[in-house]
Parts: structure tokens; C-alpha cells; sequence
């Protein structure tokens, strides 16, 4: 009897959790590619990328006075520039297709995601454990955080993305900090060593295609979720439409009121996916940047140096993870949530 009662419990307390998992395994990958795909090689600022030759990997480790793929002699004679390269930096050409060292990256994490997922969700249990149990763990943690914010019914139709988007940031964030990114690459000999001009890989969310990418995805979906779940008229209504009861005179000055700060309010939606992706980018670039000045304090013990702002940086990768999650949840929200009617009264 007791082991029939435990039984029951786990499947009721686990069934959910797989739920959950076959509902969002198709879209987050699809996500997760249109994500990478949409992060252009061409620089959202204007400026076009850094371009270079392909060239084999021998290449890298260049002699003195003997110039890289992307590198002229002219250039390695002048004077070093500080800190990282704002821009993406051109690798190769894939069917005409120019490849930067921040894709490679993002392929990397996108496709360490979806084989994880795979392996995880391949034979899933009713009692979970090792890859299963960690990404249970992760998915039902995020549900129930979701679904305070958002309430059940927005929680059922959203959750996809921001999981998805949540999981992608962070491990690209936290991508960015392992030895050999930003560090192998292409460069030449300086009186302090070799120095990178070109490196083979870089963070993906230090190049503002990425995050503006992922800024214009969650862009799309937010109009999509506020049409389906209010309609045109009810979108227009809730930009512009007075809230609240009044008549006569002050019903017309709320109309006026009101739709002048649905204009504003249009504006501020307008630039919402150039706040959300330059704030994601201007922190996980300058947190970089911090990284490799900390490198440059102490010759060869440079690495030394740089552990605490390690420990920093993996705290900030999340926090940047969160905040990109949560506004975007917010700003849906917002948009989506219905205006319940008055309660009946009692008699």
C-alpha cells in the first residue's frame, strides 16, 4: 500500500515536468537556431566587418615582422589598440556566406543545448536522474518562477521562449569566460609577447548582431502573443484607448490625454529591442574588456590576477541572463494581461 501511494505521488509530481519538456523540446530548438541565424554577419551599428582570408590553423603562431590573414605589416608595426575589437571579425566564407568568430560560438552553445536536450529527454524516466533529473531541475524552476509573474495562462503559451532565451544567454555567457576564447587566434610578436589581433573565437553576446537579433525575435513574438491574445482592437485599446471611468468634459481630456501617451508609449515600444540588446551587449563586452585589462597588469601572472574578476564575471553573465528574461516577460505582460470586470456583489 505504501509503495502503491509512493508510486502515485511521483508520477503525479513528476508527469507535469515531462509535460513540460516534450511541449517546448521542437520550439527551443527552432529558437535557438533562428536566434543564431539572425545574428548577421553584418555589424548593426553601420560599420562593416573586419574581413580577413581563410587560412589554415598553422597560421596562427606568426614570426615576427610576417603578417596574418586580416593583418598587413603596416599594422603590426603600429602601436597596439587597447582592449577588444567592437566588431565581429570575419573567419571565413561559408557559400558566400561571410562566417565571424562570435557565429562560431553561438553554433557551439546552440548545438552543446539541443545534444544535451536530446540526451537528457531520450529515455525519460518517471524517477529522474543524471541529465534528466538537472534538466528537470532547470525547466520546473524556471516554470514556477515564470509562472508567478506572468499567471498559468500566459506561463503555458511563453514559457518556450523564455526558457529558451534564459538557458542561451547564460551559457553563452558563461561561454565567453573559458580559456581560448578572445585568447587564440591570429597576430603577431610584440616586445611582451605574442600578441591576438584576430581571434579564432569570440563571445557571442559581445557582438551586438546577436543580442539584436535575439532583441528582434522576442520582438516579433510580442506582437504576435499581445494579436492573439487581445486582437487588434484590444491592442489599439490598450495603447490608446482612456482607462479608468469618467464622463463629460473630463472623459474627453482623459481621451486626450490618454492618446498622447499611447504616442509615447508607441516610441517606447519602437526602441525597445535597441535597449534590450545594447544593454546585454555593453555589459557582457565591458566585462571582457575588464578581463583582458586585468591580464595586462601583471606580466605572466596575469591569470593570477584575473580570478576574482572571474568569479564577477559568472555572477554578471546571470544577472544580464535575468534581466534580459525578465524584461521581455514584463514588457509581454504588460501588454497581454485582461482587465478582470468587478466581482459580483454579495448579498
Amino acid at each position: 500500500m505504501i509503495d502503491r501511494f509512493k508510486r502515485g505521488a511521483a508520477e503525479a509530481f513528476v508527469t507535469p515536468r515531462i509535460a513540460i519538456l516534450s511541449k517546448t523540446k521542437i520550439k527551443v530548438a527552432l529558437l535557438l537556431f533562428s536566434a543564431v541565424f539572425c545574428g548577421g554577419p553584418k555589424s548593426a551599428m553601420g560599420g562593416q566587418l573586419e574581413r580577413t582570408r581563410p587560412t589554415l590553423w598553422s597560421n596562427a603562431v606568426i614570426s615576427p615582422g610576417i603578417s596574418g590573414p586580416g593583418t598587413s605589416s603596416s599594422e603590426s608595426s603600429s602601436p597596439a589598440e587597447h582592449g577588444l575589437s567592437q566588431k565581429a571579425q570575419e573567419i571565413t566564407r561559408l557559400f558566400g556566406f561571410p562566417i565571424t568568430n562570435s557565429m562560431i560560438v553561438s553554433w557551439i552553445v546552440a548545438l552543446a543545448l539541443i545534444i544535451f536536450g536530446q540526451i537528457a529527454t531520450r529515455n525519460m524516466k518517471q524517477v529522474p536522474e543524471g541529465a534528466q533529473n538537472f534538466l528537470e531541475w532547470i525547466i520546473e524552476g524556471l516554470y514556477k518562477f515564470l509562472e508567478g509573474i506572468l499567471g498559468r495562462h500566459l506561463t503555458e503559451r511563453t514559457f518556450w521562449f523564455f526558457a529558451t532565451v534564459f538557458i542561451f544567454i547564460l551559457a553563452t555567457n558563461w561561454a565567453g569566460l573559458i580559456p581560448g576564447v578572445g585568447s587564440l587566434g591570429w597576430g603577431h610578436e610584440t616586445l611582451n609577447g605574442f600578441k591576438v589581433d584576430q581571434p579564432l573565437l569570440r563571445g557571442a553576446n559581445a557582438d551586438v548582431n546577436m543580442t539584436l537579433a535575439m532583441a528582434l525575435v522576442f520582438f516579433a513574438c510580442w506582437i504576435y502573443w499581445s494579436m492573439r491574445e487581445i486582437g487588434p482592437l484590444g491592442f489599439l485599446k490598450e495603447l490608446f484607448g482612456p482607462k479608468g471611468e469618467s464622463t463629460g468634459l473630463l472623459k474627453a481630456l482623459m481621451v486626450i490625454v490618454f492618446f498622447a501617451a499611447g504616442c509615447l508609449e508607441v516610441v517606447s515600444i519602437l526602441f525597445r529591442p535597441v535597449s534590450l540588446s545594447f544593454r546585454l551587449y555593453g555589459n557582457i563586452f565591458a566585462g571582457e574588456n575588464m578581463l583582458e585589462a586585468m591580464a595586462k597588469l601583471v606580466p605572466h601572472f596575469g591569470w593570477l590576477v584575473q580570478i576574482p574578476f572571474y568569479f564577477l564575471e559568472l555572477l554578471m553573465g546571470f544577472v544580464q541572463a535575468m534581466v534580459f528574461t525578465l524584461l521581455t516577460a514584463v514588457f509581454t505582460l504588460l501588454i497581454c494581461q485582461h482587465e478582470e470586470g468587478p466581482s459580483p456583489a454579495h448579498v
